[in-house]
């Protein structure tokens, strides 16, 4: 089952459940996924790309409400963080930092990196390996203390 079919599903239960906000937060994932098939022109979509939009939508609602935190405005950050809980149970799980840790000090061994400069590569290689299970910034903060 693709990622599309498995929130095409839950829509549909979430409508049948009368859940109101779910179905806010499934239909904002599900319009992100028409329009990135309308923009390729395909009538499928990857799970990789569907993974990538995923994550770009829960980081939307994250900082949304972070703002809306800054602002004195309580009760729309609970609607964001709300969607943002529904949106993030289709990412995968994500990973602890002890793990990150042994993950990015495999990869500095790897690549031989010795200094900041050498950071892009690490960082890189990291995205393409823990893609869905970390948040890039996560992974960049982690890198730079590393070779720090």
């Amino acid at each position: 089952m693709t990622l599309l079919e498995q929130v095409n599903g839950d829509i549909k239960a979430a409508m049948k459940a009368k859940d109101k906000e779910k179905l806010q937060a499934l239909r904002a994932v599900k319009t992100a996924f028409t329009l990135e098939m309308t923009k390729t022109g395909s009538t499928e979509i990857a799970d990789a790309d569907a993974l990538k939009i995923v994550q770009k939508l829960a980081k939307q609602r994250k900082d949304s409400a972070d703002t809306y935190i800054t602002g004195g405005r309580q009760e729309l950050a609970d609607v964001e963080l709300k969607e943002m809980a529904y949106i993030e149970a289709y990412l995968p799980a994500q990973i602890t930092d002890e793990e990150l840790t042994e993950i990015i000090k495999g990869l500095i061994e790897k690549t031989g990196a010795s200094s900041i400069k050498d950071m892009g590569k690490v960082v890189g290689m990291a995205s393409k390996e823990l893609a869905g299970r970390a948040d890039g910034k996560t992974i960049a903060d982690k890198v730079k203390s590393l070779l720090a």
